[in-house]
């Protein structure tokens, strides 16, 4: 079963947060990436720009429009992501406990099962 991991980040808590705290978390992604490779689980992991590097592109009489992102006010943005392949939802909630943004109140993780990839409904 595939399941997407996001982490969701609110830039006041990171703000908040010692210089080893985030050494801290950047060694547990590590140890974390390393972890999913050895059993795997890992199809791909991808970090995100800050939205304030994001664009918002709509259409507008058959002409795209471009416009400084991010769309939504919101005190938290989507940071980066996790796809995995595990046995089933309780795996991918034991997987994202491991990751380090999980155990910082304010911070958010979320796995939502993956139903449509490829082309093809998951099963």
């Amino acid at each position: 079963m595939k399941f997407l991991i996001s982490m969701h980040i609110n830039p006041a808590v990171l703000e908040s947060l010692t210089e080893e705290e985030m050494a801290a978390i950047g060694d547990g992604h590590g140890r974390f990436i390393e972890g999913l490779k050895e059993s795997g689980e890992l199809i791909t992991t991808q970090a995100l720009v800050d939205p304030s590097q994001a664009v918002v592109v709509s259409v507008r009489n058959g002409q795209p429009v471009v416009s400084d992102g991010p769309f939504l006010e919101a005190k938290e943005y989507l940071g980066g992501f996790y796809l995995i392949d595990c046995a089933d939802r309780a795996r991918a909630i034991e997987l994202a406990a491991q990751i380090p943004d999980a155990a910082i109140e304010g911070l958010g993780v979320e796995v939502r099962q993956v139903m449509f990839a490829d082309g093809v409904l998951e099963a």
